[in-house]
């Protein structure tokens, strides 16, 4: 035998509230009713996000699994809270109360935080299943306080778990009950038990067979006694599923600002609050940077699909097509995954239509990887060119050849010494020290070592055309020797003075006579001559 919910909802403002912060579902398996709290900061973005995120629960293809199916997305929902309001700052402080009951073969699962309630009419003993998550709840629990005092107390209102953006995880209260055939559940928010008394309660779900009429005298006897907080009521019935309630009527979603004509005919009442220019209803648009702005006609194509009824500001933004949730959900994913009892395939053509834009991210990618090797091959082949230049300039005193370029780029130095010469920056003219300030360049190792002599000998050198001259005559602090040819009958006798200058490698040859054909760094003829 299969078992379905009869159900019937309707949703109040009330006499004191400007708006409805309450939301509830009823469907074949599913029914949930939901209270927002954080008035103008958005108890209504909360139990319509939260009642839009468990809806498409409502099937029966769990096998066995219904119960934790339930606690994860309520645990989701209160995710997606939090992510709201870390994305708009305003809405902090929002929360609301779930409880709900999920129909799966044999059995009730029944889910619960908060002070919304739940009471079962079985076996002529009607009782209530919920308990308050409230500090009054917990002063009883404690022995601290008489239940009779309870709704006296002052403190009476305040909650001690709900979701919002103040637990990752709430602990939820999580029940499951054989269903049987004629068992009716009943859920509200505390704004039906502010009014009228649980044994006026019990008097009603036991007396009106038909359950809308059920719905509307709790409602009515609400509204009657002054009704300070909206009221929303769920009233379900375990039913075998047969031909007759098998097109159990889907109640059409109510247009704000109809709630006469919705109370006429049985159907759901909304209650957004009638005055459209209500602050608070202001900023929970203000909110609209998480707001994902479905197509009205699809989601209302997609609630179509299955009997359901849906009430208070869950109804309000069905009709707007106005969705709270996170940026990074697209509407059309929410609306097929979250919203909806979509089966796989169905969510497998969603997916293919986002496969275009995925494609899209990843040529991006291919693109920007592309662009990244050839500015990383650019930069190596920038700095493996520097590294064929030289310049010349100061080293602890002493002139000095660095390979490369004096500029750095960042953290990275594009120069390395090369050689450390002997000669004393001191020791040369001004106008040398100020052109070594600022590095002079070399194309190559043999120019700056001709650099090197040019500043420390100025004039020519008249052993070899491409260097700088020196002086004709000996000199105690240079190296270069008389030419043979400008006086025959005079031999070389170099005597090099191991203050002026040192080789490519630092290092002295006081034995080796100096001539054009002389070894220069590495072993290498000397273009203009060795230095040491």
């Amino acid at each position: 035998m299969v078992k379905i919910l009869r159900y019937a909802a309707r949703s109040d403002v009330g006499k004191v509230r400007s708006k409805n912060d309450d939301s509830a579902y009823a469907g074949r398996y599913l029914a949930v009713v939901a209270d927002g709290m954080g008035g103008h900061a958005g108890g209504n973005i909360a139990s319509a996000s939260t009642v839009l995120e468990l809806i498409h629960l409502d099937d029966d293809v769990y096998h066995g699994e219904a119960g934790t199916a339930l606690a994860d997305e309520i645990q989701t929902a209160n995710s997606l809270l939090s992510d709201l309001v870390r994305t708009s700052p305003q809405l902090a402080g929002m929360g609301t109360t779930v409880t709900a009951v999920l129909l799966s073969e044999d059995k009730l699962h029944f889910a619960h935080i908060g002070d919304s309630r739940a009471y079962r009419l079985k076996n002529d003993t009607f009782e209530r299943i919920s308990i308050d998550h409230t500090f009054v709840q917990r002063l009883i629990d404690e022995g601290r306080l008489r239940p009779e005092d309870a709704e006296t107390h002052p403190h009476k209102n305040v909650l001690m778990r709900v979701l919002g953006d103040v637990d990752a995880s709430p602990e939820l209260d999580l029940m499951s009950f054989d269903a049987d055939i004629g068992e009716r559940w009943m859920l509200c928010s505390d704004g039906l038990n502010a009014v009228v008394d649980e044994r006026t309660i019990e008097q009603i779900v036991r007396g009106y067979p038909d359950l809308q009429e059920c719905v509307d005298r709790l409602v009515e006897l609400t509204l009657e006694g002054g009704s300070p907080d909206n009221v929303t009521i769920v009233v379900a019935e375990v039913a075998e599923k047969t031909s007759d309630n098998i097109a159990t009527t889907a109640l059409a979603v109510v247009e704000p600002g109809s709630a006469e004509e919705a109370e006429g005919s049985g159907t759901a009442t909304t209650a957004a609050g009638s005055d459209p220019d209500d602050a608070s209803t202001r900023n929970s648009e203000d909110a609209g940077d998480n707001i994902d702005h479905l197509n009205a006609e699809v989601l209302r194509e997609e609630l179509a699909s299955r009997p359901h009824v849906l009430v208070g500001s869950a109804a309000t933004v069905a009709s707007t097509g106005e969705i709270p949730t996170i940026a990074e959900r697209t509407a059309q994913r929410r609306a097929a995954t979250l919203l909806t009892h979509k089966s796989p395939e169905t969510v497998e053509e969603f997916e293919e239509e986002e496969s275009v834009p995925r494609s899209r991210r990843g040529l991006f990618a291919v693109i920007a990887a592309i662009v990244v090797i050839i500015l990383a091959g650019g930069l190596w082949a920038g700095y493996a060119w520097t590294q064929t230049r030289y310049y010349v300039a100061e080293y602890e005193g002493n002139v000095a050849i660095y390979r490369g370029i004096s500029q750095d780029l960042g953290p990275i130095s594009l120069s390395s010494l090369r050689t450390k010469t002997f000669v004393e920056v001191e020791s040369l003219p001004e106008y040398a020290q100020q052109r070594l300030e600022r590095t002079l360049p070399a194309e190559d190792l043999n120019h700056a070592f001709r650099i090197v002599r040019d500043i420390q000998f100025p004039g020519p050198d008249p052993r070899q055309p491409d260097c700088p001259p020196v002086p004709s005559s000996p000199s105690t602090t240079g190296t270069a020797t008389p030419d043979p040819t400008d006086s025959p009958s005079e031999s070389p006798s170099p005597e090099p003075d191991s203050t002026s200058t040192a080789s490519p490698d630092s290092t002295e040859s006081p034995g080796s006579s100096e001539s054009p054909e002389a070894a220069g760094p590495s072993g290498e003829p000397a273009e203009c001559g060795d230095l040491s």
